[in-house]
């Protein structure tokens, strides 16, 4: 691990361009910005006032370019964010709050421990929502060259957001990617999918009735099916084409009926899955830890895998995800 921290701290500070701007460029950025902001029907007010304090935050660069993500194998990370302590912090959480929590789970049909998982992995349960002035990181990251386009949309919807008197600006504070509340959502996350649940006429995302109840809107919008499989750990043959290994989370490709596969696992007969369902293999480490085996971990995924990787394209952030879920199962 300290090898793999030194070249990418080399590829940090040696490769991006702009990491320290110099403010005219940005502040030029910013005034071009606005133009547009206001030209895309925002009131000049709300352009004016939200924007005015705007700052360029190198911090926001590095950490976009040295996520856990991209560095961690997969045992670390599922390991760091499944642990005891994790868990019984949850299950305090849901103690306290057991009334709310069951009704939006029977309201949304979205599995209370899946919510609780989430919520535990994005904000340790509401203790870490993030100190970062989230407009200066959008705004950073829509100066910025490598996701611009995606940044710069987002930041406009929060505008919008806040012009339409839906989130207070005062509020605006989370992580450096911009994400916002106690499950961690993006702006246009929250123009599609958050709820005022508790009908206050604002949507309070560090609140817990809004907060899971939007979450639990989010995940049933996108399909996420009740008491339905997430992932299963597999041991992977090596007489597998490897057309049908996936190590990118972009896209899942080359899925089959699970059948179909039971002539390149080893602990095949063991899975004991009922129903043959249509699955993918993802092998998370190949292509992110160097000199990973390709044939292990491996997992076959499922429906239910590819939704969380709607809500955050990483492989290991969604079996942390799946993984913590069924540990809560088993204790509530």
């Amino acid at each position: 691990m300290p090898k793999i921290f030194t070249l990418l701290s080399i590829f940090t500070f040696t490769l991006i361009p702009n990491l320290y701007c110099n403010d005219l460029s940005f502040d030029l950025w910013l005034s071009k910005f606005k133009k547009e902001a206001i030209g895309s029907g925002i009131s000049k007010k709300v352009v004016n006032e939200v924007m005015s304090e705007a700052k360029f935050l190198p911090k926001v660069i590095e950490y976009d370019r040295y996520q856990p993500e991209f560095y961690e194998d997969t045992f670390t990370y599922i390991k760091k964010r499944t642990s005891k302590k994790k868990i019984k912090q949850g299950l305090v959480l849901y103690k306290k709050e057991k009334k709310i929590i069951d009704q939006v789970e029977k309201e949304f049909q979205i599995e209370k421990e899946l919510l609780l998982a989430l919520m535990g992995i994005e904000t340790n349960f509401g203790k870490y929502l993030g100190k970062m002035d989230i407009i200066s990181s959008l705004a950073t990251l829509s100066f910025d060259k490598r996701r611009s386009e995606f940044f710069t949309k987002e930041l406009l919807i929060l505008l919008r957001l806040v012009d339409r008197q839906i989130i207070e600006k005062e509020t605006l504070f989370g992580s450096w990617a911009g994400a916002f509340g106690n499950f961690q959502f993006m702006p246009r996350t929250i123009r599609n999918y958050a709820i005022d649940y508790n009908n206050n006429k604002t949507i309070e995302l560090k609140k817990t009735e809004d907060s899971f109840a939007s979450a639990a809107n989010y995940l049933n919008q996108i399909g996420w099916k009740k008491n339905q499989p997430c992932f299963l750990k597999i041991n992977l043959k090596e007489n597998i084409p490897k057309k049908y290994l996936n190590s990118s989370a972009k896209k899942i490709k080359n899925k089959k009926k699970i059948s179909f596969f039971k002539n390149y696992i080893e602990n095949f007969e063991s899975l004991r899955v009922k129903n043959n369902f249509t699955v993918g293999i993802i092998i998370p480490d190949k292509d992110i830890i160097p000199n990973s085996e390709t044939y292990s971990p491996a997992y076959i995924i499922f429906d239910n895998y590819e939704k969380i990787l709607k809500w955050n394209r990483s492989l290991r952030f969604a079996l942390a995800v799946c993984k913590l879920k069924d540990d809560f199962k088993n204790e509530i």
